[in-house]
């Protein structure tokens, strides 16, 4: 079998950033999954599941709820490996294009004191695993370290 695209990125010079991971056709048109990626995969601990889950919980709830992109808002989840997440939108993009939407994304999760919405048993398969005061700092920490400034490095996929 050959190894699926994700597979083939140098995760051993990989950075924490936003990456174009892939862009699919479905029909005419164009779909683009980005690459959010929160920690340097080997070198930073991965993100426990608690937390992660908290920030799957928000981001998705801040994108599907966005003015702009709500409808364009394909998919928001966690990568397997824990060092970060994919967002799947409807269009054709590249990384800089959604450094905007990402700030605002992360500014409301690492701001985020009420509920985690979907947190209830009714809405959620594992509601009780969720960690808010660690998906706040975590989102603050990526958003300070990497969005606030991002560097074309941090933009493009190492080769």
């Amino acid at each position: 079998m050959e190894k699926i695209a994700s597979f083939t990125v140098n995760h051993l010079t990989l950075l924490p950033g936003v990456y174009v991971s892939r862009k699919d056709h479905v029909g005419a048109e164009v779909v683009t999954t980005f690459d959010i990626r929160m920690t340097r995969p080997n070198f930073e601990p991965v993100m426990n599941t608690a937390e992660v889950h908290t920030i799957e919980h928000l981001g998705a709830t801040f994108l599907r709820n966005h003015k702009d992109y709500g409808d364009k808002t394909v998919y928001f989840g966690p990568m397997g490996c824990r060092t970060g997440f994919y967002l799947i939108l409807a269009g054709d993009y590249e990384s800089k294009d959604i450094v905007e939407l990402l700030k605002e994304m992360f500014l409301f999760i690492r701001d985020y004191k009420d509920e985690v919405p979907g947190a209830a048993a009714r809405d959620c398969g594992n509601y009780l695993d969720m960690n808010l005061p660690m998906a706040n700092y975590l989102a603050g920490k990526f958003y300070d370290e990497v969005l606030l400034n991002i560097s074309q490095e941090r933009l493009v996929y190492p080769q």
